[in-house]
């Protein structure tokens, strides 16, 4: 894969959430983003977000989350804050995943400009 020269910082960083979600670890799953995302939004720079599911075609990911933030300073900025806030109600979200079977696919990204 080849290295790009965009400048995250000059605009708007979605942070992409794609999940294989068992059946049965469904709901446990999305208390947790629940519960995540009435955080998220309520930081500086949060824009918008999405909890998409998946209802036909074969897509291997079944669960997806997006969020936009304003920069990259903004996501920056909400890291430590989520981990304190994981912390502190005892939610490690590798060992739920792990422990539920889900498979995760998680990363930033940004607009490209030419489209």
């Amino acid at each position: 894969m080849s290295e790009t020269n965009h400048n995250v910082d000059s605009g708007s960083v979605f942070r992409v959430d794609k999940f294989v979600v068992p059946a049965a670890a469904r709901e446990e799953i999305l208390v947790k983003v629940r519960t995540t995302h009435e955080l998220l939004r309520q930081q500086q720079g949060f824009v918008q977000d999405f909890v998409l599911e998946q209802f036909s075609g074969p897509g291997e990911f079944n669960l997806v989350t997006i969020v936009e933030w304003e920069s990259q300073a903004a996501v920056d900025n909400v890291v430590p804050i989520v981990k304190v806030a994981h912390e502190r109600i005892a939610f490690n979200p590798q060992e739920t995943i792990a422990r539920l079977g889900v498979k995760a696919d998680i990363a930033n990204y940004q607009r490209v400009p030419e489209v």
